[in-house]
């Protein structure tokens, strides 16, 4: 499928269709719990959809999208890796895996990212602006050139994660020293 709108279309009583879809735009629709293994999205947009629990075995995210969906324990990491990209704003992701994903310049602008998994992720050069990341779990992860700057409610270890040249507001460097026990005001 090429340059298809799908509006308002409840993928919970009925399945997309297998294949792969180009510069598409889905609005309104209801993936939750959906089947979307091995389908093939390129140059996507996704607008005010939910994807709640969807089955991502294999699909492809190239250059997709998301703006105010609802993303909540989405396995990101068991999508297929080789050219893996996405835009996020405005989305709530609770519960979300991004484990070992290479996702590098990814922008999460205005996200709630309640306990995402971003163990051993590739992040490096992403974005959290106006994020919140209560609970969200960065181990041994590449945050190299990441902007924490206006990102909140994260807790991270700088001995457990790569850290170079990341950038932090005076406010969030509270989140980078909370395993030392250190009270700051």
């Amino acid at each position: 499928m090429y340059q298809k709108k799908f509006t308002q279309i409840d993928y919970t009583k009925q399945y997309l269709e297998k294949g792969e879809y180009e510069s598409c735009v889905f609005s309104n629709c209801d993936f939750s719990n959906a089947d979307l293994s091995g389908i093939v999205f390129i140059d996507c947009e996704f607008v005010a959809c939910n994807l709640s629990m969807a089955k991502l075995f294999k699909a492809s995210f190239q250059d997709v999208v998301f703006r105010d969906c609802k993303l909540l324990a989405l396995r990101f990491d068991k999508c297929e890796p080789i050219g893996l990209a996405f835009t996020f704003s405005d989305c709530v992701m609770d519960h979300a895996s991004f484990y070992q994903c290479k996702i590098r310049k990814t922008k999460f602008q205005k996200c709630r990212l309640l306990e995402v998994d971003f163990v051993q992720a590739d992040l490096a050069g992403s974005v959290f602006g106006d994020s919140d990341l209560a609970g969200a779990i960065f181990e041994r992860t590449n945050l190299e050139n990441v902007d924490f700057r206006s990102a909140y409610n994260f807790n991270l270890n700088p001995d457990a994660n790569r850290l170079k040249k990341a950038k932090f507001s005076l406010e969030g460097v509270k989140g980078l020293l909370g395993k030392y026990g250190i009270e700051i005001s």
